[in-house]
């Protein structure tokens, strides 16, 4: 609660100077996002998710702060960026494998026991990824992401970020879910546990995602964000234009359907092997 008080005081405080023991609050913050004590968004008893504010504030409070300096490995890899997100001093003790070869874990970020890393992978400050998970090669986990346990991000998976506004839920994959390769997940999505990504599927909260099992059609609404059911399997689909010149060349628009629900036969299919956890 101390460290809550301290960066909302320092969030709502117009400076661009920032003192040592501004620092130190910060580092302080920034350690407790690296140890997985305080994160962007929680679930509560119900299983709703409900963001917390001030750790947002407490993140984009680092860009401020920060400044800019050199950080570069060798004289032909040059890198610049804010001293407040340098990257993660990740040490073996925490039981994280990152492969070699170009993968970036910035600082601010927590990765649970068990976490694999592909190269070349990107996590973004904020992001919680928990126990168990694999981060394939080429895929991001954006700022705030939420990432459950067991998830496999397959290659050039897109998990956004959602740093701002504050309020907005960030982007949530729940346990057990597998993103196919291609996939993208946006603009604060939820996918529930166990779902399926097929290759190549986009979640935004602009498109409409169809279940033809229940008959339902999910979207964004400005109470909700889109949420993927428990157990979906989600394909990339079309709907044809109804009306207008789209539908005289008979065109169709993108968009995501569900096609089936997990089942023993779908378990076997996607099962991920232990050892390679």
């Amino acid at each position: 609660m101390q460290l809550r008080e301290q960066i909302e005081a320092l969030a709502s405080e117009d400076k661009r100077e920032f003192s040592e023991s501004d620092r130190a609050v910060f580092d302080a913050f920034k350690a407790a996002l690296n140890r997985g004590e305080v994160r962007a968004a929680e679930r509560d008893g119900s299983g709703t998710w409900r963001v917390n504010s001030w750790v947002k504030r407490g993140i984009l409070l680092g860009f401020r702060m920060g400044a800019l300096v050199e950080m570069s490995v060798s004289p032909s890899l040059r890198f610049f960026d804010k001293d407040t997100y340098p990257v993660r001093a990740t040490t073996v003790s925490e039981n994280v494998r990152i492969v070699p070869g170009g993968s970036s874990v910035r600082d601010g970020t927590y990765l649970a026991p068990g976490v694999v890393c592909m190269p070349p992978m990107y996590v973004n400050a904020g992001a919680y990824v928990d126990e168990g998970t694999m981060i394939d090669s080429h895929a991001l986990v954006g700022s705030c992401a939420q990432v459950g346990k067991r998830v496999h991000l397959s290659a050039a998976a897109q998990v956004g970020g959602v740093l701002e506004p504050v309020g907005a839920v960030p982007v949530i994959i729940e346990d057990d879910v597998l993103v196919g390769g291609n996939c993208g997940v946006y603009e604060g999505t939820i996918v529930r546990e166990r779902a399926i990504l097929a290759p190549g599927t986009i979640l935004t909260g602009a498109t409409p995602v169809y279940d033809t099992v229940r008959g339902e059609v999910y979207s964004r609404s400005e109470a909700k964000p889109l949420e993927i059911p428990a157990g979906a399997v989600v394909v990339p689909g079309a709907r044809a234009f109804q009306r207008g010149h789209g539908a005289a060349w008979n065109l169709s628009l993108y968009t995501p359907v569900i096609v089936k629900y997990r089942d023993e036969k779908t378990d076997r299919s996607v099962q991920l092997e232990d050892v390679l956890r």
